[in-house]
């Protein structure tokens, strides 16, 4: 089975070249890795060029020009560009921890989405990062964290190595599993069914509302926070207005009670706008 990742991002080069630093020390080996842009400039283009050497063909970067927030359309054009049959979806400001993709394809099954995990890390701690803390992987090691100002709390256990363990967590957890941007997967064809990802949506809710689709589509959820994580950079969204998360809970609103399972504005729209 191919597998491949779509990144998201627009216009934050430094975070972005961390989390393809992450994406080339991945123990699954081939992976197809997208970069959906929704309109960023020259400097991101820049560090996508310097990291094409660590995957070679396999790195793609899907760009439209920046005509306001448009990350659903990005997305949706990198679903239709993309050749994997599965996929994976994270954000440009989550770094994967070194067993990422391998894990979400092991744990891949029919009918399902994965949901994967996170770990929040401070904003000094997400600007002092260097390629030779990602390289050596030592942002993955609690002790390390802890040493440079990371406060995980109860999200100490998300570290856990042990696989075993961290199933037991996972099954344990009485969160449910949603399809949240910064780490979920599903399979491609699942994703043209629901019309991929819907335009008519700003920032806030967007992921959750395709996951409800997947969801009301008859698709489950499968919980791997444990198991799957990244790390997530701090920095500031001022992207996010009031107004359209509340229009964005309205249509979330509406997909859950409708029973909905296809975007208004989604892929098969594309040529459309």
């Amino acid at each position: 089975m191919k597998i491949g990742v779509i990144i998201s991002t627009y216009n934050q080069p430094a975070w972005l070249e961390k989390v393809l630093r992450g994406y080339a020390r991945q123990t699954l080996p081939g992976f197809e890795v997208l970069v959906a842009d929704d309109g960023s400039g020259e400097a991101t283009r820049e560090v996508i060029e310097r990291a094409r050497p660590w995957f070679g063909e396999r790195l793609r970067h899907i760009w439209h020009a920046d005509d306001g927030f448009r990350k659903c359309e990005i997305l949706n054009k990198a679903i239709v560009a993309a050749d994997s049959e599965y996929l994976v979806f994270t954000d440009g400001d989550c770094i994967p921890r070194a067993d990422f993709m391998e894990t979400h394809l092991r744990n891949a099954e029919p009918g399902r989405f994965l949901s994967g995990g996170v770990v929040w890390l401070p904003r000094a701690l997400s600007e002092a990062l260097s390629a030779e803390d990602i390289g050596s992987g030592r942002y993955e090691q609690r002790t390390w964290l802890e040493s440079h100002g990371w406060r995980g709390g109860r999200h100490r256990l998300r570290l856990v190595r042990s696989r075993a363990f961290a199933r037991l967590l996972d099954a344990a957890t009485p969160t449910r599993p949603t399809f949240n941007g910064h780490n979920a997967s599903v399979w491609r064809e699942a994703l043209y069914a629901v019309n991929g990802f819907d335009a008519e949506m700003g920032y806030g809710g967007l992921d959750r509302a395709l996951g409800e689709r997947l969801y009301n589509l008859g698709l489950r959820g499968k919980q791997l926070r444990y198991r799957a994580l990244v790390f997530h950079l701090d920095h500031d969204r001022p992207y996010r207005k009031p107004e359209v998360v509340q229009r964005n809970r309205e249509i979330r609103a509406r997909i859950r009670n409708s029973g909905e399972t296809r975007a208004r504005i989604g892929i098969a729209q594309l040529n459309q706008t």
